[in-house]
C-alpha cells in the first residue's frame, strides 16, 4: 500500500440518487460486481429519467424520442448485456418542417436548396460564399458559429427559430458549445461535399441512419437494470426523493430523505440536478452558491395526442422550424417498432413545448395544452382531417441545461468544488449540467462505478457529447457488436 494512502473499501455501501440512464448504469455495474448494499432513491414513480417509457391508450411511447447509438465498445456491451436480443434496428428519419416542406436533418445541400426555390437557394449560396470570403468574428456564441458554417440566411432559416424555441433566449447569448456538440464538423460545404461525392468519411457522426431500439421501448433498459440490482439484494426506492447530500470535513457520508430519514454511506453517485443538489449541501461556500444561482435549467412540456389514423408522415421525429408555431418538435411513435403499438389502429404523436419555471405556459391547466398543441398539429397539414380521440400533458422540470454564454466560467468553479468532496460522484445531464445523449451518461455511470471499485481516478466531468472514443470503433448491428470501418 502506497504510504499515506488509505486502504480500499472493498465492499462499500453506495446510495445513487436518481434512476435514470446515468443513475441505473452505476447501479448495475456496481450490482454485478457483487456489492452488498447499492441504493437507488428515485423521486417518480419509475426509472429511466428523461429516457422512461410509460404506457398511454394501450401503446408503450417514451418521454419524446430516444434513440439509442455510440461506438464506444464498453457502452455498446453494456446495453447489449442488459437488452439480450430484445431489440430491432430503426432506420432513422428525421427532418426539419419549415412552411409546409420538409428538409433532411442533417441538411442535405440540393434537397434543401431545391426546396427553398432557386430565388432563395441563390441567396442562401451568396450568403455563404460572403462568410467563406469574410467570416464573422467568432464571439464565442452560437449564431456566429453557424452563420460562419452556413451563411446569415441559411442561419436564418435551418438554425435560429428552432434554437431559441429550445432555449428560449437569442442565439447571440447561447454559448457555441452547444452547436460543437450538437453539429460538430457539420457546414454547407460538407454537405455539398457529401451529396457530390458520398463516403462514410464525410458521414456526420452522430447522425447515424440507423440505431437499436429496445422493444419494450426505451426505459426496457432501465426497468431491467433496476430488477437486475434488485435481485443481486440491492434496493430502487420509488417515489422517495432525496432533500440532500451529507457532507463533513470534505468527505460525503450519507443523504437526507426529503421525509427527514438519514442513511449512510460510503459514496454517493448523484443525479440531482446540479444547481438542486449544490444548495442544499452544507456547507457550500457563498461564491459557489453565488455560481450555482447563475446556472438555469430549461422545462419540457409533452402533449401526446391520440389521432385516428395509422399513417400520418413517415419521420421518428421532426424539428419543428416554423416561427408561427410553438412546438418546437414531434415524435411519431408509429414510426419506431410494432412492439410499442401493437393492435392499436391510432398513432400517438408527442408535441415538445419548451419554457422557463416563470413562463404562464408552465403554469396552464391541461385541457388548454391539449386544445393548443392539437390547433398546431391541424394547422400543420400533418394529420389531414383525422380525428384527435385524446391528449396527454407529461411536464418535465429541469431537463435541459442551459449553455448560456458564460456558463462554463460559472460552472467550472462548481466542478472543482464539488470534485474536492471526497466519495461524492456527480454524473448524468441534471447531476453533471451536461447536454448528454444516453450513451453518454452510460459511460458516466459504468466510470463511476469504475472509481468506487477499483479505485480509479476518471475525470467524470470530461465525458460529454464532445467525447470521441480513441479506442477501435463498435456499433450495435441486427446480429449484435460489430467493429465499425
Amino acid at each position: 500500500m502506497e504510504p499515506g494512502k488509505e486502504a480500499m473499501n472493498t465492499n462499500p455501501k453506495v446510495a445513487v440518487i436518481g434512476a435514470g440512464p446515468a443513475g441505473m448504469s452505476a447501479a448495475y455495474c456496481l450490482a454485478r460486481a457483487g456489492l452488498a448494499t447499492v441504493d437507488v432513491y428515485e423521486a417518480s414513480d419509475s426509472v429511466g429519467g428523461l429516457a422512461r417509457t410509460i404506457q398511454l391508450w394501450n401503446q408503450k411511447v417514451d418521454i419524446g424520442p430516444h434513440r439509442f447509438f455510440s461506438s464506444d465498445k464498453r457502452v455498446n456491451e453494456l446495453w447489449l448485456e442488459v437488452a439480450g436480443r430484445d431489440y430491432k434496428m430503426v432506420n432513422r428519419l428525421t427532418r426539419i418542417y419549415y412552411k409546409r416542406k420538409f428538409y433532411y436533418y442533417p441538411l442535405k445541400a440540393f434537397n434543401a436548396l431545391f426546396n427553398l426555390g432557386i430565388f432563395q437557394a441563390l441567396l442562401c449560396v451568396l450568403s455563404y460564399g460572403r462568410q467563406r470570403i469574410a467570416p464573422k468574428p467568432e464571439d464565442g456564441s452560437f449564431e456566429s458559429w453557424v452563420t460562419r458554417r452556413f451563411g446569415k440566411r441559411l442561419f436564418r432559416i435551418f438554425f435560429k427559430t428552432y434554437t431559441e424555441k429550445l432555449w428560449g433566449i437569442p442565439c447571440e447569448k447561447l454559448d457555441s458549445d452547444f452547436a460543437a456538440q450538437r453539429i460538430k464538423k457539420l457546414s454547407l460545404y460538407e454537405a455539398i461535399k457529401n451529396a457530390l461525392f458520398p463516403s462514410k468519411e464525410n458521414k456526420h457522426k452522430t447522425l447515424v441512419d440507423q440505431f437499436a431500439y429496445p422493444l419494450g421501448g426505451t426505459g426496457a433498459i432501465y426497468e431491467r437494470m433496476a430488477r437486475f440490482v434488485e435481485d443481486k439484494g440491492g434496493k430502487v426506492h420509488l417515489n422517495t426523493p432525496v432533500q440532500k447530500v451529507i457532507q463533513g470535513n470534505g468527505k460525503a457520508t450519507g443523504l437526507e430523505l426529503e421525509n427527514g430519514q438519514t442513511h449512510h454511506y460510503d459514496h454517493i453517485i448523484s443525479t440531482m440536478p446540479l444547481t438542486l443538489m449544490v444548495s442544499r449541501l452544507p456547507g457550500t461556500p457563498e461564491q459557489i452558491l453565488d455560481r450555482t444561482r447563475k446556472l438555469k435549467f430549461r422545462n419540457t412540456i409533452i402533449v401526446f395526442l391520440n389521432v385516428d389514423a395509422v399513417e400520418l408522415f413517415p419521420d421518428q421525429w421532426l424539428y419543428v422550424h416554423s416561427p408561427e408555431l410553438d412546438t418546437g418538435r414531434i415524435t411519431n411513435f408509429r414510426n419506431w417498432i410494432p412492439e410499442i403499438y401493437g393492435e392499436e389502429k391510432t398513432t400517438i404523436l408527442a408535441m415538445e413545448l419548451w419554457c422557463y419555471d416563470e413562463d404562464s405556459i408552465w403554469s396552464e391547466d391541461d385541457a388548454h395544452l391539449i386544445a393548443k398543441a392539437s390547433s398546431e398539429i391541424r394547422n400543420t397539414g400533418l394529420i389531414g382531417k383525422a380525428e384527435i380521440l385524446g391528449g396527454h400533458v407529461y411536464r418535465i422540470p429541469r431537463c435541459y441545461p442551459v449553455y448560456d454564454t458564460g456558463y462554463k466560467e460559472n460552472l467550472k468553479p462548481v466542478e472543482d468544488y464539488l470534485s474536492g468532496i471526497e466519495n461524492l460522484h456527480v454524473i448524468g445531464r441534471y447531476g453533471a449540467f451536461k447536454y448528454n445523449n444516453q450513451d453518454h451518461s452510460i459511460l458516466m455511470g459504468m466510470l463511476a462505478a469504475e472509481n468506487i471499485l477499483e479505485g480509479k481516478s476518471h475525470d467524470l466531468w470530461e465525458i460529454n457529447t464532445d467525447y470521441e472514443t480513441y479506442q477501435e470503433s463498435y456499433v450495435i448491428t441486427e446480429t449484435g457488436l460489430s467493429k465499425q470501418g
